[in-house]
């Protein structure tokens, strides 16, 4: 299946991940509040989702990109 630019993502990889660099930071140096923490969270949930997402796509070009009879 191939992707239209209109579904891709406004936000690219590089900021997802980098955001969720962010989240890790800080979710584990800890005190927020619960209901901090539980928003956190979601977020981080979302850019992994994002990010899942943009290295689903770069796997497809990739293969796509190579001939199915060379060694990988």
């Amino acid at each position: 299946m191939s992707q239209t630019p209109e579904d891709q993502p406004a936000t690219t990889y590089e900021q997802a991940r980098e955001e969720l660099a962010d989240v890790v930071r800080r979710l584990e140096a800890g005190g927020l509040t619960l209901e901090e923490s539980l928003g956190l969270w979601e977020r981080g949930e979302q850019l992994a989702e994002l990010c899942r997402h943009w290295l689903d796509r770069a796997r497809e070009r990739l293969a796509a990109a190579t001939p199915g009879d060379q060694p990988e």
